[in-house]
C-alpha cells in the first residue's frame, strides 16, 4: 500500500501579521469574524478569538498557487475539529483534526485516485482502516484491516473483487505467518506466507554487494470448503 503523502505545511504564525479587516474587543484583539491576508500572500477568512482563529474559517494558501485550502474549524489557532484539505498536489483530507495533524476518523483520496477511509494519529494512518487501490493494475483492490504508523500491520483481508479474498496477517506492509484465500465458487486455499530476501535489480551497497528487499512468498498446505466463519 502506498505511503506517498501530501506535502504537509501550516498556516502562517502570527495573528498579528499582515492585513486585517474584521472584529475587535476591547483589548484591540482580533475577536469575531474577520479577514487576513497574511505577508506571504495567504489568506484567511473566519472566526477569531483573542487574536488567534477560533471557530469555522477559510484558509487559502494562496502563496502556492495551486488552489491548496483548509475549510473548517480552528481552536487556538491551530486546525482542530472537523475540516477538509485540499493539497498542492490535488488530494483531498476531509476529517478529524487535532493540532494541525489528521487526527481522528477521516477520508483521504490521494492524487494517484487511491483512497483511505480510517482512523488517523499525527498524520499517518494508524487503527482500523479500508484502503482502495485506484490503479488499472490493482483497481478495485481493497485492503480493510490494522495500520500501524501507516503501514498494515496486524489482522487483515485483502478483497479482490467479488472474486476472492485473503484473510491473514501484515506486518511492516507486508503478507506474513498463516492465512487463506476464500474463492467465490465456495473453496478456500490455507496455507502461510513466509518472507523472503531478494535483490534489489541496479541496486548495490557501499562495498558493492546487493541491496536486497523483503518480499513474501505462498506455501499452501490444503484446500478445504468455506469453514463455519466465513459463511
Amino acid at each position: 500500500m502506498s505511503d506517498v503523502d501530501s506535502q504537509e505545511f501550516d498556516d502562517e504564525a502570527g495573528p498579528y501579521l499582515g492585513v486585517y479587516e474584521g472584529d475587535r474587543n476591547e483589548e484591540g484583539e482580533r475577536h469575531g469574524e474577520g479577514k487576513a491576508t497574511l505577508p506571504n500572500g495567504d489568506n484567511y477568512e473566519g472566526q477569531y478569538e483573542h487574536g488567534l482563529r477560533h471557530g469555522q474559517g477559510t484558509y487559502k494558501f494562496t502563496s502556492t498557487g495551486t488552489g491548496a485550502r483548509y475549510i473548517g474549524e480552528y481552536h487556538r489557532g491551530k486546525r482542530n475539529g472537523q475540516g477538509k484539505m485540499y493539497y498542492p498536489d490535488g488530494s483531498i483530507y476531509d476529517g478529524q483534526w487535532a493540532d494541525n495533524q489528521r487526527n481522528g476518523q477521516g477520508n483521504y483520496t490521494y492524487a494517484n485516485g487511491d483512497n483511505y477511509s480510517g482512523t488517523w494519529v499525527n498524520n499517518l494512518r494508524h487503527g482500523q482502516g479500508a484502503y482502495t487501490f485506484a490503479s488499472s493494475s490493482h483497481k478495485g483492490t481493497t485492503f480493510k484491516g490494522t495500520w500501524v504508523n501507516g503501514k498494515a500491520d496486524g489482522a487483515g483481508c485483502l478483497m479482490h473483487g467479488s472474486s476472492h479474498r485473503y484473510q491473514g496477517s501484515w506486518s511492516d506492509d507486508v503478507m506474513q505467518g498463516p492465512g487463506k484465500f476464500i474463492f467465490d465458487f465456495s473453496a478456500e486455499q490455507h496455507g502461510e506466507y513466509i518472507p523472503v530476501e531478494q535483490d534489489v535489480e541496479g541496486a548495490e551497497g557501499e562495498e558493492g554487494e546487493k541491496q536486497q528487499s523483503l518480499i513474501s512468498k505462498w506455501r499452501a498446505v490444503k484446500i478445504t470448503g468455506i469453514t463455519v466463519d466465513d459463511q
